[in-house]
């Protein structure tokens, strides 16, 4: 019988909303703190839910708890399902365009600015491993489709 199935297994479930906040072509990645679980990973900003709670506001909740930065949310990505041992989590990921504020490392030890494509190069938990994909070939179209409208612009199209 799987967990998933067990009505006690609700109980160790969390709905997180994540951020993958872009700037300037560069995507921001955040390096958790050594205590915390998954110590010294890589991880886009976000975080659990709280009751009543819509993703977006939990976006703009953490966003600004964690980093002291707000967001735009611009496009939602798959949802990522990941039964770690001790939890099932649900990452709800979010494209989001950053619109003000500077990252503050409130919940974090570090963080930067980096290529999408330079995503698999950072240690990420698990869960993450799909988003990560989907991320780069989310950005490689907006990248391509933005070169696409410039040449168009350029050529009185």
């Amino acid at each position: 019988m799987s967990d998933k199935s067990d009505p006690s297994r609700q109980d160790r479930r969390i709905d997180a909303a994540i951020a993958l906040v872009t700037r300037g072509g560069k995507v921001l990645v955040c390096q958790r703190k050594d205590d915390d679980t998954f110590g010294g990973y890589w991880e886009f900003p976000g975080g659990k839910c709280e009751v009543g709670e819509s993703l977006h506001q939990c976006l703009a909740r953490e966003l600004s708890e964690e980093l002291a930065i707000v967001a735009r949310p611009i496009a939602r990505l798959t949802t990522v399902e990941h039964d770690y041992p001790q939890v099932l989590v649900r990452l709800h990921p979010f494209v989001c365009e950053h619109e003000s504020g500077e990252v503050q490392h409130l919940e974090c030890q570090a963080s930067c600015w980096i290529d999408p494509n330079d995503l698999p190069k950072y240690r990420f938990p698990p869960a993450n491993e799909s988003l990560i994909e989907e991320a780069i070939a989310w950005f490689a179209k907006a990248a391509s489709t933005n070169r696409a409208t410039l040449v168009a612009r350029e050529n009185g199209v």
